[in-house]
């Protein structure tokens, strides 16, 4: 199949809008009836129906750290990379801009009181973990993440067609468990949309979900490359 990059932004561009407006509006909107267990399958849930949705246009990366691990790992071009990156950055965007718009709509809705489903740290977030706690959650759970991503979608791996399965179940694992902690980005344009529309501490501390998904990314890339050369 022929892709041009132009339809493999457009996809990229809507599985991450997808993903944030499901995985931070079940946060916002539902939090209160589904709990962390209904929040963590919803963000799971989002990626495991994106990877059959578009998988076969872009690969479904629909997240920055994946595309910069893939890159690091022969697997995507720069030139596609780049352009994987932008669109996923402008997906989030718009997505916090539609969950805002909609979340609004209700009347006892606080934009500095409920959120966006922004991540973070310290006093005044979840339970209160401090900037490294934060931070070594998000490089191991990413590399984790990535190892799966590696692992279920490698050539030498024969039941590639249940990749979606393994990936989208890998971040609802990640997320039961990290939400208390960081909130759970592994995914840099996940945090930057909700943070530039949440302002303060969001802004503040963006700089962890963008350093240690990436670092993560790349250490998870170079844990596949140690066992799979495919």
């Amino acid at each position: 199949m022929n892709v041009s990059l132009t339809q493999k932004f457009i996809a990229e561009f809507f599985g991450t809008l997808v993903l944030v407006l499901i995985g931070c509006g079940s946060a916002v909107i539902a939090g209160s009836h589904v709990g962390l267990l209904g929040i963590s399958f919803a963000f799971g849930l989002s990626v495991l129906t994106m990877v059959y949705a578009i998988g076969h246009i872009s690969g479904c990366h629909i997240n920055p750290a994946i595309t910069i691990s893939m890159l690091a790992t022969g697997k995507i071009s720069g030139k596609d990379a780049g352009a994987y990156i932008v669109a996923q950055i402008l997906g989030a965007i718009a997505a916090a801009g539609i969950l805002y718009a909609m979340a609004s709509g209700r009347a006892e809705y606080s934009l500095a009181a409920n959120g966006l489903g922004q991540n973070g740290i310290g006093d005044n977030y979840q339970d209160h973990y401090n900037v490294t706690s934060g931070l070594i959650f998000e490089i191991v759970f990413t590399a984790i993440f990535l190892v799966v991503i590696h692992g279920a979608t490698s050539k030498n791996n024969g039941n590639g067609g249940f990749a979606g399965v393994a990936i989208g179940l890998s971040l609802t694992m990640i997320h039961i468990v990290g939400i208390p902690i960081t909130g759970v980005s592994v995914n840099p344009a996940r945090s930057i949309g909700p943070a530039i529309f949440a302002g303060g501490d969001a802004l503040a501390h963006l700089w962890i979900f963008i350093v240690g998904p990436i670092i993560g990314g790349l250490i998870g890339g170079a844990i596949w490359k140690l066992y799979d050369k495919a």
